[in-house]
C-alpha cells in the first residue's frame, strides 16, 4: 500500500467530504480522523488539529481513499 503525503488543508478538504472530524486518543497525544461515535476518541476543533499536526511535525498521508496521521517520513 502506497502512502502519499497530502498538505493538512487538503486532508481537512477530503475528511469533511467523508463525514470525519479530527480526534484525540483518549489518554494519549495521538491525533486521527474519526467519525465521532468512538467513546476513545475525543473529538477536537480543526485549528487544535492543524497546531498538533504542526508542533508534532506529523504528515497527514493519502492511500486508496483513507486518511492517516502519522510522523513524517525521512527523505533517503
Amino acid at each position: 500500500m502506497v502512502m502519499e503525503p497530502v498538505s493538512v488543508e487538503s486532508a481537512i478538504e477530503k475528511a469533511k467530504k467523508k463525514g470525519l472530524r479530527p480526534g484525540r486518543v483518549r489518554g494519549t497525544s495521538g491525533i486521527r480522523f474519526t467519525r465521532g461515535r468512538n467513546k476513545a476518541i475525543e473529538v477536537i476543533s480543526w485549528d487544535e488539529f492543524r497546531d498538533v499536526v504542526r508542533k508534532r511535525r506529523l504528515q497527514v498521508y493519502q492511500s486508496s481513499g483513507s486518511l492517516k496521521v502519522m510522523e513524517k517520513r525521512q527523505r533517503a
